[in-house]
C-alpha cells in the first residue's frame, strides 16, 4: 500500500481563563494564514444574522502537534469557509496514540479496529507497492563533473530509480541518482527498509538531513549499505529525529570494466512516528487480511488472487488457469512446450540401479492436454548406478559412505589401510551426482518475494549437477558447500605456509540471455563475498581457489538467468552444469561408525625416501609440497634470491640481495622496504568520467614469508556486530595489494571511498637482475635507462587465483634501482610514460 499524508496542524496553543466569572477561553495562535482567516472569521464576526450555524457535515477535525506539556488541540476545520458559524470550541486533548491495526476516529476520538480487508500501522508509514514512483518520492540524478572535459554532463538526465511492481531497481549507470522523501515526525521514530546490494561496482548509502538540508549525524554503519548475498534480501534499520527528516538513498557507479553493472532492489519502506493515523488502508491487489485489527496484509496462496481491499482470496480454476503467490489476476495456462520440464535421474534403487527420468517443472503451469503441446517424454531403462565418489565405498548397499580413518578408496574398491610411512589426502571429491552429498545445501531465492515456493535450487544428473527451474527467468539457484575447517597433512602441520587448501570444479553454462554464475565465498560466516564471476555462454573450464587461512568456509554458487523481471518465462533451459567439485585439506563433517588406527607420517620438512621408505629431510632452501611427500622431487628449489624457513614451507627474501657484476660485488639493502608502503596512481576516469585512483600497497619482503601489506574496502565491508572484535567482513593481506580510490571531491561524499581490493602477489618467486622469471617479464623500458655499472634488482611475484581477464592468475614485478647520489629515504613511483592499470600491474619503482 502506498502511503498516505497524515493530518496535522502546524500550531502551537495554551489554554488559558480570561477571569474567574464566565470562564471563556483566549487561544494564542502561532498557525499558517489559512487557519488564521477560519478563526477570525468564526469567532470574530459581529452578526451572524446571514449566517447559518454550522452542523457536523459542515466541517472536519485535525490535530495539532504536541505541546510542552504533552497536550494538543482537536481544531474543527470548515469544509466551505464563510458559509456558517458556530464551529465547536478545540478542546484541550492529552497525548495519545492509536495500536498497530487501529485508526484514530476524528468525531469520537477513539480507536477503532480496522476493518477486514484493511490495515493501518498506528502511527506509520509503508510503501509497498512500486507499479509507479509514490506520491512524495522524488529522484535527483547528478552526472559525474569532475572528469576533464564534462562531455558526459548531459548522459545522466534520464537516469532513476524505476519502479518494478513489488520492489524499485535503481540505475545501472555511473551517474549519482538519490531517491528522496520527505516525513515530519511528531515524536522520535524510525525508518527502515528491504534492499539487494550484491555488486561493489555502485556505491550504496542511506543518510538523513534536517529541514536546513544539513546531514544528520548517522553512525557510518547505518550510512553505507552492506553488501548482501545474491537472491537475499537485506534489512537496514535507522533512528529518526522528531521534526523534518529528508531521507536519501544514494547511489554511485563505478564501472572499471566492461561487465554488466546489476542494479541496487528496494522494498517494504516503513516509516514509524508520524501523526496518527485517520484512516485504515485497503490492502493491495494480491494479498488480505482476514480479521478486524490487522497491522498487515498476507499474500494470496498459489492458484488464488485478490483485488484491493480483499478479506479473502478467491481460487482460479486450475483447469485452465493459474497464479503465483501474491497475484492480483488468474493467468490462462498455455500449451505445455519443451521449456517445461527437465531431465534427471531416479535415486539408486536397493540393487543399485538408476535411470533418467522426466519431470515437470514446477509450478505446472501448462495444459498437457491443449492443441500443440507435448507429452512428458517416458523414463530410461534402467542402470547402473554410478560409482561412489572418492573416499566413500558402498559396501554393497544403494548409499554411499565415508572411509574410516586412516583408510582410502577411489570410490569402486573397499577402503584401504594407508602403506606405512603415508597418510590418507583429506579433503572432498565430488564427480558423480546420483544424490546431493550431505554437506551441500540447494536453494532458490525469488527476487520479488524471497522464495522459490521451496524449490530445489539444483538437481542431480549422474555425471553432473546443473541448475534447476526455479519459479521465474530472474530467480537466484543456490548451492552451497560447507567445510567446517582443514587439516594439512602432518608433513607440513605448524609450518608457516599460506594454502591450507584449495577448492576446484569444473562448469560450463549454456545460455540464450544475460546469465551470470557466481562463485562465492563466506569465511567464519562473516559476509558472502563474490570471488568470481562469469556471463553468458561459457564453455567446459576448471576454476580453482586457495583458502590461505584454517577457518571454516561456506562456498557458494549462484546462477541467474536473467536479471529482467519477467512474469514470463522465456529461459527455462538456459542452465549451468558442474561436473566436479574437490576440495583439498578439508576437514570430514561426516561421520563415519567404523573406527581405524592413523598412519604413520613423516615430521614437517620431510619427504618419504623411495628406496627406503624412511622419512628424510628436504635439501636447503627448497620447499615441500603439502599435497605429495614421496619422493625426494618433492622438494623444490626455492627462487633466485631467496630461502626456505625451517619447516621447507614457504620461501622468502630477507631483502638483502647480492650480485657479482663485473668482477665485483654488489650487496643491495632493501629491509627499509621490508614494512608496507604504499603509492597513489592516478587519476584516471571512468568512461563516464568518473575519477579513480589505484592505491597499492607494498611490503618487498615480509617476515618469513608473512604477507604485511593489506587493502580493504571501506565501506563494503563494514564491521559485523556478530564477529567479536568487530573484524571487518574482509580484507586482504598480499605482498602487493591494489584498491581503488573514489575521491570525495566532485562527489558529493564526505570522505574518500576504497572498494575493489585485489592481491596481486600472494607468493614470491625469486629476485634476480634478470628480466624474466618463470614465465613473468618485466618492463624496464617503462623506466629511465638505469646507470649501467648498477643494474636492476627484479622481485617476482604470483597470485594463484585466476579471473575473467587473468586466466592464469595475476603477475606482478617491483623493480628497485640503487642510486648513489641520494643520501635520503628512497621513493616508490610510478613510470612517467602512461601505466595501463589492468593489464599492467608491475608499473612500480622503488628508487
Amino acid at each position: 500500500m502506498m502511503g498516505r499524508s497524515h493530518h496535522s496542524v502546524q500550531q502551537t496553543m495554551e489554554c488559558t481563563r480570561k477571569n474567574s466569572v464566565h470562564h471563556r477561553r483566549r487561544f494564542k495562535l502561532s498557525c499558517t494564514a489559512w487557519i488564521c482567516c477560519v478563526f477570525i472569521l468564526s469567532a470574530c464576526t459581529g452578526s451572524s444574522a446571514q449566517q447559518r450555524q454550522c452542523i457536523e457535515t459542515d466541517y472536519y477535525f485535525q490535530y495539532t502537534e504536541c505541546n510542552s506539556t504533552g497536550s494538543r488541540w482537536r481544531v474543527a476545520i470548515p469544509l466551505n469557509p464563510g458559509e456558517c458559524t458556530g464551529l465547536p470550541d478545540p478542546p484541550c486533548l492529552s497525548a495519545f496514540s492509536c495500536k498497530a491495526g487501529e485508526f484514530l476516529e476524528m468525531s469520537a476520538q477513539e480507536c477503532i479496529k480496522c476493518a477486514a480487508g484493511t490495515y493501518s500501522l498506528g502511527s506509520g508509514l509503508r510503501f509497498d507497492e512500486w507499479d509507479k514512483i509514490p506520491l512524495g518520492f522524488s529522484s535527483l540524478a547528478t552526472s559525474p563533473n569532475d572528469s576533464p572535459n564534462r562531455q558526459h554532463a548531459s548522459t545522466c538526465k534520464s537516469a532513476k530509480w524505476v519502479a518494478q511492481g513489488s520492489y524499485l531497481e535503481s540505475n545501472r549507470d555511473e551517474c549519482t541518482v538519490s531517491l528522496i522523501y520527505t516525513v515530519h515526525l511528531k515524536k522520535p521514530g524510525s525508518v527502515s527498509f528491504d534492499y539487494q546490494y550484491v555488486d561493489n561496482s555502485i556505491i550504496f548509502e542511506f543518510f538523513i538531513q534536517n529541514d536546513q538540508c544539513q546531514e544528520m549525524d548517522v553512525d557510518s554503519n547505518k550510512k553505507w549499505i552492506k553488501l548482501t548475498t545474491h537472491g537475499e534480501w537485506g534489512t537496514h534499520s535507522v533512528n529518526l529525529n522528531s521534526g523534518t527528516n529528508i531521507l536519501y538513498w544514494r547511489t554511485t557507479g563505478v564501472t572499471l570494466g566492461s561487465k554488466a553493472v546489476k542494479p541496487i532492489l528496494l522494498k517494504n519502506i516503513q516509516i514509524e512516528g508520524v501523526a496518527y493515523t485517520s484512516e485504515c488502508f485497503p490492502c493491495k491487489p494480491g494479498t488480505f487480511s482476514r480479521t478486524p485489527g490487522s497491522s498487515s496484509c498476507a499474500p494470496c496462496p498459489r492458484d488464488t488472487y485478490s483485488g484491493r481491499g480483499a478479506s479473502s482470496c478467491t481460487p482460479c480454476n486450475t483447469k485452465t488457469h493459474y497464479a503465483l503467490e501474491g497475484s492480483a489476476m488468474c493467468k490462462s495456462k498455455p500449451p505445455c512446450s519443451k521449456k517445461d520440464y527437465i531431465q534427471t535421474y531416479s535415486t539408486c534403487d536397493k540393487d543399485g540401479k538408476t535411470r533418467v527420468v522426466y519431470k515437470w517443472l514446477e509450478p505446472r503451469i501448462c495444459l498437457e492436454a491443449a492443441a500443440g503441446a507435448v507429452k512428458l517424454p517416458p523414463s530410461g531403462q534402467l542402470k547402473p548406478c554410478p560409482p561412489c565418489n572418492p573416499g566413500f565405498y558402498n559396501n554393497h548397499t544403494a548409499t554411499c559412505s565415508p572411509c574410516p580413518p586412516g583408510t582410502y578408496s577411489d570410490g569402486v574398491k573397499a577402503c584401504q589401510s594407508c602403506p606405512a610411512g603415508t597418510e590418507p589426502v583429506l579433503g572432498f571429491e565430488y564427480k558423480w551426482w546420483n544424490v546431493l552429498p550431505a554437506n551441500m545445501k540447494s536453494s532458490c531465492f525469488n527476487v520479488a518475494n524471497n522464495n522459490c515456493d521451496g524449490l530445489n535450487g539444483w538437481e542431480v544428473a549422474g555425471d553432473h549437477l546443473q541448475s534447476g527451474s526455479g519459479r521465474s527467468d530472474n530467480d537466484y539457484l543456490i548451492l552451497t558447500l560447507r567445510v567446517p575447517g582443514f587439516k594439512l597433512p602432518m608433513s607440513v602441520q605448524g609450518t608457516s605456509g599460506s594454502e591450507y587448501g584449495r577448492i576446484t570444479f569444473e562448469f560450463e553454462t549454456s545460455c540464450s540471455a544475460d546469465c551470470e554464475f557466481y562463485f562465492m565465498t563466506d569465511v567464519k560466516k562473516r559476509s558472502t563475498n563474490v570471488v568470481e564471476s562469469w556471463d553468458g555462454r561459457k564453455t567446459k573450464q576448471s576454476y580453482t581457489y586457495i583458502m590461505t587461512e584454517n577457518s571454516s568456509v561456506a562456498f557458494t554458487w549462484a546462477f541467474q538467468r536473467t536479471s529482467r523481471a519477467s512474469d514470463v518465462r522465456r529461459y527455462a533451459n538456459d542452465m549451468v552444469k558442474i561436473y566436479s567439485v574437490s576440495v583439498t585439506n578439508a576437514v570430514c563433517a561426516l561421520k563415519s561408525k567404523k573406527a581405524g588406527s592413523s598412519c604413520v607420517s613423516c615430521p614437517a620438512g620431510h619427504y618419504i625416501d623411495k628406496k627406503t621408505n624412511q622419512c628424510q629431510k628436504c635439501p636447503p632452501n627448497t620447499v615441500l609440497s603439502g599435497d605429495n611427500i614421496y619422493g625426494k622431487e618433492t622438494c623444490q628449489p626455492c627462487g633466485p634470491g631467496s630461502k626456505s624457513n625451517k619447516e621447507h614451507s614457504v620461501c622468502f627474501s630477507d631483502c638483502l640481495f647480492k650480485y657479482t657484476h663485473h668482477n665485483q660485488i654488489l650487496q643491495y639493502d632493501f629491509s627499509a622496504l621490508t614494512l608496507a608502503g604504499s603509492i597513489l596512481n592516478g587519476p584516471s576516469f571512468t568512461a563516464k568520467g568518473t575519477k579513480y585512483y589505484h592505491l597499492f600497497n607494498i611490503s618487498l619482503c615480509g617476515a618469513e614469508g608473512h604477507k604485511a601489506a593489506v587493502c580493504r574496502d571501506n565501506i563494503t565491508d563494514l564491521p559485523n556486530e556478530d564477529v567479536k572484535g568487530g573484524q571487518l567482513g574482509s580484507s586482504v593481506e598480499a605482498f602487493l595489494c591494489q584498491s581503488t580510490i573514489i575521491p570525495s571531491d566532485g562527489r558529493g561524499l564526505r570522505t574518500a571511498l576504497s572498494s575493489q581490493s585485489i592481491s596481486l602477489a600472494d607468493t614470491f618467486q625469486g629476485a634476480t637482475v634478470e628480466k624474466s622469471l618463470n614465465g613473468i617479464n618485466a618492463r624496464p623500458e617503462l623506466f629511465p635507462s638505469p646507470p649501467k655499472r648498477i643494474p636492476d634488482v627484479h622481485f617476482f611475484y604470483r597470485s594463484p587465483q585466476v579471473t575473467t581477464s587473468c586466466k592464469k592468475g595475476r603477475n606482478a614485478v617491483v623493480s628497485l634501482r640503487c642510486n648513489l647520489e641520494r643520501t635520503a629515504r628512497g621513493d616508490i613511483s610510478v613510470p612517467r610514460t602512461r601505466c595501463i592499470c589492468g593489464l599492467n600491474l608491475g608499473c612500480v619503482l622503488a628508487d
